[in-house]
């Protein structure tokens, strides 16, 4: 039984990859199996458990062997020169909660920022990653394995962003939203570092979207960081239109530290202006052709001047 499951689980993997041509997939299959016999069978049946986990708008722990087996298929994936730049940065977070916002290009922009973090020495915050996913992300078995990674917090999306999956009323939407937000801001409290893509939907074009306004409320918690992170390249790894990973080179680069408190102070205690904020802080960080709605900061005047005054505080 321990065989035949493995067998499916690694099968289900090299289907998803279908890279023959460009993979020696009988090399690829001898080191995820030797990557689940060692973990043992107790893992694989975790493993199984949470794919199928199914706790509505709550938080759904990472799984150990998921995370290693996903870290031995990107040394396959990220190709020479993937990196993270500005690392640095980190050493000027003081104590509190960490909420790490990025700019969203694929399904696989959270497994990124785990692995190059964990490859750059970062791997205590790599451990501490919890992110914010979609109900889509929770309708595709390879998309559900690929969150397993890192803890993972349902949570419900409204109208503009949804595609389809798992709408809901006004009044259903505000009542799982604010559970979310609650599971979240406990998971704040238990030390976990919240991975947010703040656009709320992967971008098409790979420029930045706007931010949605709702984000600000997992700024809640006293004592709150925001972290800003720019990516590119994960557009190429996993395009948007595409069902299978390609190679690619992907750079993250890490900005500035934002104190929440004093940054929600500067906007007047406007969400719009606080989120609009962190888009700019993101868009730094980014190629111009990456920077879409924040391209021009002289577009959002008050959100600039309140991060200007933040940085000087």
């Amino acid at each position: 039984m321990m065989l035949a499951s493995r067998d499916t689980v690694v099968a289900a993997i090299l289907d998803f990859l279908g890279r023959g041509d460009l993979l020696p997939l009988d090399e690829v299959r001898a080191a995820l199996e030797h990557e689940i016999d060692a973990a043992g069978p107790d893992a694989l049946v975790s493993l199984k458990e949470r794919l199928a986990a199914d706790a509505g708008w709550a938080y759904y722990p990472p799984d150990p062997l998921a995370r290693g087996l996903h870290h031995l298929l990107a040394d396959r994936f990220l190709e020479r020169g993937s990196t993270v730049v500005g690392l640095p940065a980190l050493d000027a977070l003081g104590p509190g909660p960490l909420t790490i916002f990025a700019n969203h290009l694929s399904y696989a922009d959270a497994n990124v920022v785990d692995v190059l973090l964990e490859r750059a020495g970062a791997g205590v915050l790599a451990r501490r990653l919890t992110a914010i996913a979609g109900p889509k992300v929770f309708t595709s078995r390879a998309r559900r394995f690929s969150s397993l990674c890192f803890g993972t917090i349902k949570v419900p999306q409204s109208a503009e962003v949804s595609s389809g999956e798992a709408q809901l009323n006004a009044r259903e939407l505000a009542r799982a939203a604010r559970q979310a937000i609650d599971v979240a801001l406990g998971r704040l409290d238990a030390g976990d570092a919240l991975l947010l893509f703040g656009e709320g939907t992967r971008s098409r074009t790979a420029s930045m979207q706007p931010m949605l306004s709702g984000v600000a409320r997992y700024l809640d918690r006293p004592g709150t960081w925001v972290l800003p992170a720019g990516l590119t390249g994960p557009e190429s790894l996993f395009p948007v239109d595409s069902a299978s990973v390609h190679p690619a080179r992907i750079t993250m680069r890490i900005g500035r530290p934002i104190r929440a408190a004093e940054l929600l102070g500067h906007a007047g205690g406007n969400r719009r202006d606080t989120v609009d904020a962190i888009g700019l802080a993101v868009a730094e960080l980014l190629p111009m052709s990456y920077r879409g709605a924040y391209a021009d900061a002289a577009r959002f005047p008050s959100a600039a001047a309140a991060l200007s005054r933040t940085r000087q505080s």
